[in-house]
């Protein structure tokens, strides 16, 4: 790929209605801005998913904009996108912590899911995409996500809400009140805005009413403390590199991964939620942008999972392409690559910077339970927006009974305990609702009749849609070119 932009429009802004093309810039000043917004737009959920996940904020951001260099050569520039933290692996990590796993664990797992997806980009590039419609079609990929989302409850319930619950309630009501009052760009940073209303809250509450007495994760139990400590942002220094990790000191940072099949297990369901979401994104960017990226398709899935991978290597986050970037595309009409180089570049240089990640991880609990109550319900939620864009019929059986099996499992079973292969092998409920809903709908449909028209168990009103009367196969759509991120 050339790093030759054509400058349109004499650099300045364009005129309304116009468009800037993936192959063309501004002046730099105009694109250096451009990239800039674009870091707000990724900045909350690439450090916030990482806390969740017991990982270093400040790796992950520097690698976020190492990943999206590597994600635009290997598309060639054709699809402009900013790689930043994953949530569809924040169930896997908690699963695997759940299960007395530690960070080099996660990353590890996460590190296979990463060759794992890298592979079915392969497939797709070399096949075609009707293979990956063919074995992931919409009611699965949608009930995958569904699963991963809801799974993710507890963690909630059982480690943010108790550390400061009017904290976390303020702060959800804010996310909830700016993510749909305020418009445009503000309205897309909405949670990075809840997280800077909580951080400021939880200080003031400090400062007027004093400690409070609450679970504090870093002792395991209860205790008397402020909410907002930054006395590690005092000792941190200016420049440097992320932290190494040093278990005995609890310091999470750059460390090895290790490999456990029974974790790898946790996480590889995470991929068929990355292949539904890079698939939604590359169709989406080829609408705004009116191109045919389907040649590349398999190009960005691979992209993506090679980038997973050389993040997870050194214990950064996972990746993904995101939907808050593409919004602030849809916004400006500019789609030029340029502004994600600078992106990237801003976010390595903030990498470099201890005394940020220090702020980041002085974020209190409360703040986060506030955050993640919203976004770990909208990831679930939008398993049920591929449901719909795809018109999935729920009246026949083959679509109903084995997704239904496969979300109670996965949703209650990590609550209750995990299902034993062998006395040394187990799976959590992400895994076995996973093979449950997999397995379970092309067994369905293997043995389901031909003429099959959906009124064994018929759910609804028959003949609502125009494809209630559809065999199975008719299911077997591509995500709709509207499909989005969670994050």
């Amino acid at each position: 790929m050339a790093f030759g932009w054509k400058v349109v429009y004499d650099g300045k802004t364009p005129p309304l209605g116009a468009a800037v093309a993936p192959d063309e810039r501004l002046s730099w000043p105009r694109t250096v801005g451009l990239g800039a917004q674009h870091v707000v737009a990724m900045f909350g959920a690439t450090f916030v998913f990482p806390l969740i996940m017991g990982l270093n904020a400040q790796l992950a951001i520097m690698m976020s904009g190492i990943a999206t260099i590597l994600f635009l050569l290997i598309v060639q520039g054709k699809v402009p996108s900013y790689l930043g933290t994953s949530a569809s692996f924040v169930g896997g990590a908690a699963a695997i912590y759940s299960q007395g796993g530690a960070p080099a664990d996660v990353t590890g797992s996460i590190l296979v899911a990463g060759v794992v997806l890298a592979l079915v980009g392969i497939l797709i590039h070399f096949l075609g995409s009707g293979v990956l419609h063919a074995v992931l079609p919409p009611v699965v990929t949608g009930a995958v996500v569904m699963l991963i989302g809801f799974n993710l409850a507890p963690v909630v319930a059982d480690i943010y809400w108790p550390q400061d619950q009017w904290v976390a309630l303020l702060t959800m009501v804010a996310v909830i009140l700016m993510a749909v009052g305020l418009r445009g760009f503000l309205g897309r940073i909405a949670v990075f805005l809840g997280l800077l209303f909580g951080y400021l809250l939880s200080w003031l509450l400090d400062v007027v009413i004093g400690p409070i007495t609450s679970f504090d994760p870093a002792a395991g139990e209860v205790t008397t403390h402020d909410r907002v400590s930054w006395a590690g942002v005092k000792a941190a220094d200016w420049i440097g590199f992320p932290p190494v990790s040093d278990p005995d000191a609890g310091v999470v940072g750059i460390h090895a991964p290790n490999f456990d099949i029974a974790f790898i297990l946790l996480m590889l369901p995470a991929v068929i939620a990355l292949v539904a979401e890079n698939t939604g994104h590359v169709k989406a960017v080829a609408e705004m942008t009116n191109r045919d990226l389907d040649p590349v398709m398999g190009r960005a899935i691979a992209a993506d999972g090679i980038a997973t991978a050389l993040t997870s290597s050194v214990g950064g986050s996972p990746t993904t392409t995101y939907a808050e970037n593409i919004g602030v595309m849809a916004a400006t009409r500019v789609y030029s690559t340029a502004a994600y180089f600078v992106a990237a570049a801003v976010a390595i240089l903030l990498g470099f910077v201890p005394k940020f990640g220090a702020v980041i991880y002085a974020t209190p609990g409360g703040v986060l339970a506030g955050i993640t109550l919203v976004l770990y319900g909208m990831i679930g939620l939008l398993g049920a927006k591929i449901w719909i864009e795809n018109r999935v019929n729920f009246a026949n059986p083959v679509n109903l009974v084995p997704i239904a099996a496969g979300l109670i499992v996965g949703i209650g079973f990590d609550t209750t305990g995990f299902f034993s292969v062998t006395d040394d092998f187990t799976l959590g409920g992400i895994a076995l609702g996973t093979i449950i809903i997999v397995a379970g709908y092309h067994l369905a449909k293997l043995v389901a009749p031909p003429d099959a028209d959906g009124t064994m168990m018929a759910i609804g009103h028959p003949g609502a849609h125009s494809e209630d009367h559809a065999p199975p196969q008719r299911g077997s759509h591509g995500p709709s070119h509207r499909d989005g991120k969670d994050s």
